[in-house]
């Protein structure tokens, strides 16, 4: 039987940042977004993440850090490299930063709390994309520098899941090749050896 959940999921895709623009969600939109990027396998129900929103003026106050970490990083940026870091979050009119942030437990893993963030960040793309929002799940450099964390909000502890920027794209975008299942499915065959 036909489902319209599958059909839109069969259907969902990314949309190029450079093709993100307004309107953006409002709070209603937002709350109900981060609602439903909440409902995730949490095993212990330990919440392992937080949201960030950045919006309005803060795109263009975290660009500037962008900008000034990339030249302490590299030194004087070309005037392109730097524009790149100056519009890093004000390309799209929202992004929501989807971050990990793990609790000790004696049984609970931190990679498996990781993995927790990153389906909170896919359901957060989801929601974006069914209220008929663009959406582009994106890291980039500073997710792996200490100092770039810090600029955006992050304790020494956590880490970035996904940075999701989130607006209108009036644009198709085009289908991409997707995976070959014959290629990624197989049936179980034992323990794994050299020779398969």
């Amino acid at each position: 039987m036909p489902s319209p959940i599958l059909d839109f999921l069969l259907q969902r895709s990314s949309t190029p940042i450079s093709a993100i623009g307004a309107p953006g969600p409002d709070d209603a939109d937002i709350e109900l977004m981060i609602r439903a990027a909440t409902r995730v396998p949490d095993h212990g129900r330990l919440t392992p993440w937080r949201f960030i929103i950045y919006r309005d003026a803060a795109r263009e106050d975290v660009g500037q850090y962008l900008a000034a970490l990339a030249e302490e990083r590299e030194g004087p940026l070309p005037d392109a490299r730097r524009e790149q870091e100056l519009k890093r979050f004000a390309r799209a009119p929202l992004v929501i930063g989807v971050i990990s942030s793990p609790v000790a437990h004696e049984r609970i893993p931190e990679w498996e709390q990781f993995l927790s963030a990153g389906a909170a960040a896919m359901n957060l793309c989801i929601a974006a994309n069914a209220l008929g929002y663009a959406t582009n799940w994106v890291t980039n450099w500073y997710s792996s520098d200490e100092k770039g964390r810090a600029l955006l909000g992050l304790a020494p502890h956590e880490r970035v899941a996904g940075f999701v920027h989130i607006g209108s794209c009036e644009m198709k975008v085009p289908e991409r090749p997707r995976a070959d299942l014959a290629q990624i499915v197989s049936d179980y065959a034992g323990p794994w050896r050299e020779t398969r």
